[in-house]
């Protein structure tokens, strides 16, 4: 794979990549009109899909940081973008062109005041692994194989500009509206802050690591303070598949099973026992063992869960709740999701999209066990975020709806579904937490 010599950092250099991608885009809606004098309006619109995911990923590939990792986030929501998109952006959670060897070795030099050969036995210069905030390289020192995760220069400092420039896409995305949609954006943009803190992950891996590793079949790699800085963090190189991988060829069911109770337990101790969750549930933050064991990796991204929202949002999700329309609605302005200030069409809107929805998300938690393969149960949820998103009465509404917490929490139960749906992993017991 080619490396990149150089990542634009400033502002204006990243805005000026930003609107040639955006050049691209238009040239490539020119060519859409013009296929539709020779194509179908389905193939015309899946070639116009195909040419902005390549050109948009393209260039987001360049910046890096938080652009990228943005595209990261949206290719988890498989329901509101193109599938196009989908497989494009998904490249960014592990396949991304890396740095050039003579890049890593300056960070090196910023953080240490050293190379990586004075400071472990052998370091390959050239990474096995680069993503959208840092890359990962091999090293040895004292007979130990190590994993060294580089963070790219200048992600840390163009956060803000970066999420200035996706902002109005988000905006018309999400038909996000009103004086307080702020919140969410601070939200997302204070979790990408602490992801370019690699001394804040370093110390939130060791405490997940230790108090996590007592659930079965679970394995956590050992991390090393003393070969870290703010910028590159170094942990014991773990063998084996990304769970994609490990997914598009295992045929022992009963692997899987174990792997996607491991995975399920996992989840859920996290968010009921500790009140904090690893909020990357994506395939490149996991490995397969050749022995079957789940390996968890990269807890840049924790999301705490105070409590005044973790008790509505759970109670929400029992099926009492969802059966009972007072409670219901109880519970839905306690978490934002109706307001005050809401119409009558608003509040009738809202009551049923989200009433219709919960029915078939939580699912999972009103049953002892619970078939993550069932392809009926995820096509249900497929077909719901696609009748949503093309709803045009939703859209003349404000789409700004539900507390900021909303945004990682569902976003990793969006996550941990398609993962126990990738393993197919049948008969989980949801609550087996409780015996850990």
């Amino acid at each position: 794979m080619k490396t990149i010599d150089s990542i634009p950092t400033s502002k204006i250099q990243r805005a000026s990549k930003l609107v040639k991608t955006g050049a691209k885009v238009g040239v490539n809606y020119l060519k859409y009109y013009g296929d539709k004098l020779t194509k179908t309006e389905l193939e015309a619109k899946e070639k116009l899909n195909q040419n902005n995911a390549e050109d948009i990923y393209d260039g987001l590939k360049q910046l890096k940081g938080s652009a990228l990792k943005v595209a990261q986030m949206l290719s988890m929501e498989k329901s509101i973008l193109p599938q196009a998109y989908v497989e494009k952006f998904s490249l960014a959670q592990f396949s991304v062109p890396p740095l050039s060897p003579p890049l890593v070795v300056k960070t090196f030099k910023t953080y240490f005041g050293k190379s990586p050969e004075e400071i472990f036995d052998t370091f390959n210069s050239s990474s096995v692994n680069a993503a959208s905030i840092g890359q990962v390289h091999l090293a040895e020192k004292s007979g130990k194989k190590l994993a060294v995760k580089i963070q790219y220069p200048g992600v840390a400092e163009s956060i803000q500009s970066d999420l200035a420039m996706v902002k109005p896409i988000a905006i018309k995305m999400f038909n996000i509206k009103g004086k307080d949609s702020d919140k969410y954006f601070k939200e997302v943009e204070n979790k990408l802050v602490e992801e370019t803190n690699y001394i804040l992950e370093l110390e939130q891996s060791q405490e997940i690591a230790k108090a996590c590793s007592h659930i079965p079949n679970l394995k956590f790699p050992d991390y090393y303070p003393e070969l870290s800085s703010e910028r590159i963090i170094t942990m014991d190189y773990m063998m084996g598949k990304h769970l994609s991988e490990f997914t598009a060829k295992n045929t022992n069911q009963d692997m899987a099973n174990t792997i996607g109770q491991s995975l399920w337990d996992f989840y859920m101790f996290q968010i009921h026992k500790l009140k904090k969750v690893h909020a990357d549930p994506h395939p490149g933050n996991f490995l397969i063992s050749n022995d079957g064991h789940l390996i968890a990796l990269d807890f840049g991204c924790m999301k705490t869960i105070p409590e005044d929202f973790y008790v509505p949002y759970f109670e929400l999700a029992e099926k009492e709740s969802i059966e009972n329309p007072k409670i219901f609605r109880e519970k839905m302005f306690k978490l934002e999701i109706l307001k005050p200030d809401d119409s009558p069409e608003e509040l009738e809107f809202f009551s049923t999209m989200f009433h219709e929805m919960l029915s078939i998300f939580t699912q999972p938690f009103h049953a002892e066990t619970f078939d993550f393969s069932d392809p009926s149960f995820f096509g249900r949820i497929a077909e719901l975020g696609e009748k949503y998103s093309k709803n045009t009465e939703l859209r003349k509404m404000n789409g700004n709806r539900g507390s900021k917490h909303f945004i990682y929490i569902n976003r990793t139960f969006f996550g941990l579904y398609n993962l126990m749906f990738d393993l197919k992993a049948k008969d989980v017991k949801i609550n087996n937490f409780h015996n850990l």
